[in-house]
């Protein structure tokens, strides 16, 4: 284990890195997931930690911060009204489903490979929060039958895959359907949470090769970055929330989303660049 000199900075890394993460969940209304996951992965590997596994841990961590955020959320905006069960409920079995399957592929995979699905996938959610156009449509109401079938697996799958919460593939989902988008944000919280409470149980139970894991680790969930990035969610978010309601958050999300592209170009890079 890592003496406390070496302990003491990746704490504080990891705390802000939390912070930060708050901040842009409740500036943009994205998960978090999308900035841990890359953030995660440079902590761990400049503390020594980096392996053909280490992606795996970034995932894993990450969703579990999801569990606690998304069900805080989906309480705060059931509160208001604002969240769709009934698309929730539709939804929830598929989504549930494919995240079981994201787990089982996404502990068979090597680093870099996930790397590059992460990298990938980025690039088109980043793409999508810069020039995405909120009068999009491909119809006037949820999918059903076939369509959902397809489409709430490939959610859940997709987010596991990415370590993320709901948020950046329920919102435009809902929102190309005509659901309001303050409706989708809602109910794309609760997405997180049915995306991460399975997924989370299922990386529990990852076995990884002696001594590839940080300190704290269960399974493939770093229970020390977990604990710190939550504390520092929960006391920043509301404070990316009052500077949404106070300025416009549309071009903040599309600097983000250009910011994002690089990350996931910079994580292709890594991939086959090594």
């Amino acid at each position: 284990m890592p003496d406390l000199a070496t302990l003491l900075p990746f704490a504080l890394l990891i705390a802000v890195i939390g912070a930060f993460a708050g901040v842009l969940a409740g500036l943009l209304g994205v998960g978090g997931g999308i900035v841990l996951v890359p953030a995660f992965y440079y902590a761990f590997a400049g503390l020594g930690y980096d392996s053909p596994q280490l992606m795996q841990i970034c995932l894993a961590t990450s969703l579990a911060t999801i569990i606690v955020t998304s069900i805080r959320s989906v309480m705060s905006h059931h509160r208001k009204g604002a969240v769709d069960w009934a698309i929730l409920r539709s939804f929830a079995p598929g989504i549930v489903v494919g995240a079981v399957i994201g787990v089982l592929v996404a502990s068979s995979l090597h680093s870099a490979t996930l790397q590059a699905i992460f990298g990938a996938v980025a690039i088109f959610i980043g793409l999508y929060m810069t020039f995405g156009n909120a009068a999009w449509r491909l119809g006037e109401e949820m999918p059903k039958g076939v369509v959902r079938i397809v489409v709430s697996p490939l959610i859940g799958f997709l987010s596991v895959l990415m370590g993320i919460g709901g948020g950046s593939f329920g919102v435009p989902t809902m929102t190309l359907y005509g659901v309001p988008i303050h409706r989708a944000v809602a109910t794309a919280a609760g997405f997180g949470a049915v995306i991460a409470i399975p997924s989370v149980i299922g990386f529990l139970f990852v076995t990884l090769p002696d001594g590839v894991a940080p300190p704290f680790t269960i399974g493939a969930v770093n229970v020390a970055a977990f604990a710190l990035v939550i504390c520092m969610t929960l006391l920043t978010a509301p404070l990316g929330a009052r500077i949404a309601h106070a300025m416009d958050p549309k071009p903040l999300k599309r600097v983000f989303g250009l910011f994002l592209i690089l990350v996931a170009l910079n994580m292709l890079r890594k991939a086959f660049m090594g």
